[in-house]
């Protein structure tokens, strides 16, 4: 019975994706509800029956007292069948009712609806651009991909369990009351209204104030995690206090905008207790005075009293019940603030994967600027050939690595075109563009995972023979040959700790130089490949990246201008622009400023800021 109501909907299920998903709150939850619309509408049904025959045995306990004010000798000859129908509706029909009800909130919409949610959103997120990603903590994003999901299925939850029910319960109060004398119902109703302007007080406070103080939390948790981050940081500027105060003050905030909402849940507590004793008073004391009058048997005092005393204790209940479903609504909003943004770099409508035959690139009148109208590129024009090897140099800010997102398509070139093979890389799809290219960065950081798992990322079907082979290209396979984890994972079996926090700056930069080769892409890009290899290992290692060039379009970033001095051509950018191109004998016989870089550069080192 379990695994039928948990496979009632497959939160997996295949689904349109939106590169500009709805960024109104109900648009935005009925559009990821779609799959569950049926099972909602069941979910509501249930809810009201069961709400029904609560109200139901309420009226019915009123006619027992009124059958019990008889003869005992009638009772059981008159209404016999009458209560063993009554009590097999009880035992039977009432738990199968709750069951249904129950298992359709508990097992079928609470699971599925979340999974759903944080699925759908964590693959809307990794649509993102790479510059999306560098414009916000990562704890904060990953903060609201989590605690989005449980909300919108605790407002979902609130909908069916307690708003539904308790809507269905007091209308069904209300007939109760009627048909016992209409007059029972004016108490009823003064008390409804009164209610309904302290729900609506409580919920024009409740959704705000949760939205301030879930935003907190992120910011809380995005601080944090940036700290842990960066804790060898931390660690080496003895900054230990300084992160303390940095994440206190958001610690703060967080405790500031919570006592703001629990002022407004006890102000409705105090509230709620008055307006209760009105209605218990107002119904029974009415009840009452109907039955002194003998306008009322003493089953619709019963009945009057039990419905009150049931609704006085439903009351509390329902109000956290919506304090509870606005204040996950505001929780929903604050995530919508993340995975409800547009995914700006997209496809074309048309695109269609790349064709590389040859691997010629061609820059035509390229500019970037990020937006800011100046630095990046300026209207760079450049031809690489096919296995053409061109280094890359400059000052920093130069535009060297802004060339290279570009290349990737991280970002959109603002003006001009990039083709390969004669194709606009913004009209072929962004996976088969940079399956098509290979890269090693200067941050050579690495998943929190096998070692043979990050090596395999460049190629998963991989196998083992040639995961190692790369490996030992790469001068990594001994040293991997020893790592073990703290859980006992040794070899390529080891985890790297996130980031690859575990392994030496040169170690993780083997691993990445393994990954590539893995990849044999046929475009190669390398930015400060060897940046964090000792003298010892880059020489060892010289000759697999030459070996790595050989046949491939190349394009090397390096400082360290020894290890560029054999490309084909090299390329001095300043100010967004190529001020000098050619190969390194004719450079240095120019004079210019490659030959001033080269005589200034120290240990083989450009320095970066080196002015002519």
């Amino acid at each position: 019975m379990f695994r039928f109501f948990e496979n009632l909907v497959d939160p997996y299920v295949s689904y349109p994706e939106k590169d500009r998903p709805p960024r109104q709150l109900w648009p935005f939850m009925m559009d990821y509800a779609q799959p569950f619309r049926r099972v909602f509408v069941l979910a509501a049904l249930t809810s009201i029956v069961v709400a029904a025959v609560e109200v139901g045995l309420i009226y019915y306990m009123g006619r027992v007292v009124d059958i019990l004010g008889t003869d005992p000798a009638e009772v059981w000859r008159d209404h016999g069948t009458e209560l063993i129908l009554v009590a097999l509706f009880i035992l039977l029909f009432r738990p199968f009712l709750h069951i249904a009800d129950v298992m359709l909130l508990n097992n079928t919409i609470l699971p599925n609806f979340g999974t759903l949610i944080r699925w759908r959103a964590h693959k809307h997120v990794l649509r993102q651009s790479v510059g999306w990603f560098e414009n916000d903590f990562a704890g904060r994003i990953a903060n609201r991909i989590m605690q989005t999901p449980p909300a919108a299925g605790e407002v979902v939850f609130q909908v069916f369990d307690a708003i539904s029910f308790s809507l269905a319960y007091l209308v069904g109060a209300a007939i109760l009351l009627s048909a016992a004398d209409m007059r029972l119902l004016i108490p009823l109703l003064i008390w409804l209204a009164l209610y309904g302007l302290l729900v609506r007080w409580t919920v024009q406070r409740v959704g705000p104030a949760s939205k301030a103080a879930s935003d907190a939390r992120s910011t809380v948790t995005g601080r944090v995690v940036d700290s842990y981050t960066n804790i060898h940081s931390v660690k080496m500027f003895a900054h230990h206090r300084r992160e303390l105060d940095y994440a206190r003050e958001a610690i703060e905030e967080t405790r500031r905008t919570f006592q703001v909402e629990m002022r407004i849940f006890t102000v409705m507590d105090v509230i709620l207790v008055s307006l209760n004793g009105v209605l218990i008073v107002g119904v029974v004391g009415w009840a009452i005075v109907l039955w002194m009058q003998g306008q009322a048997s003493v089953g619709v005092v019963a009945a009057a009293a039990a419905l009150t005393l049931r609704l006085n204790a439903m009351t509390g209940w329902i109000m956290w019940a919506l304090t509870s479903f606005f204040r996950q609504l505001g929780v929903v909003a604050e995530g919508m603030e993340t995975i409800a943004q547009p995914v700006d770099l997209v496809d074309a409508p048309d695109a269609r994967p790349l064709v590389l035959d040859r691997g010629r690139i061609e820059l035509d009148g390229l500019s970037h600027h990020y937006g800011r109208g100046s630095g990046g590129l300026d209207r760079i024009s450049l031809t690489i050939e096919p296995g053409e090897k061109v280094g890359l140099i400059g000052r920093s800010g130069a535009g060297k690595s802004t060339l290279v997102k570009l290349l990737l398509r991280f970002y959109d070139v603002e003006t001009g075109a990039i083709r390969i093979d004669g194709q606009d890389i913004s009209t072929v799809t962004q996976d088969s563009l940079r399956s098509h290219i290979g890269m090693v960065q200067q941050d050579s950081s690495l998943l929190h995972r096998s070692v043979r798992d990050n090596i395999l990322y460049g190629r998963p079907d991989a196998d083992e023979a040639q995961v190692i082979a790369a490996a030992r290209q790469a001068q990594a396979h001994e040293f991997i040959m020893d790592l073990q984890d703290p859980e006992g994972r040794r070899g390529y079996d080891a985890h790297v700790g996130e980031r690859g926090v575990k392994l030496s700056g040169g170690q993780r930069q083997r691993v990445t130089l393994a990954r590539v080769i893995l990849k044999d892409a046929p475009i190669l890009l390398l930015d400060e490949a060897t940046s964090a290899l000792d003298s010892e290992v880059e020489a060892a290692i010289q000759d697999t990246l030459y070996g790595m060039m050989e046949g491939k379009t190349v394009i090397a970033i390096a400082h360290r201008l020894s290890t560029i001095a054999r490309m084909d051509r090299i390329l001095v950018m300043d100010q967004g622009r190529i001020v000098e191109q050619g190969p390194h004998a004719r450079l240095l016989a120019e004079g210019g400023l490659y030959a001033q870089f080269w005589a200034r550069q120290s240990g083989g080192f450009l320095n970066p800021e080196a002015a002519e």
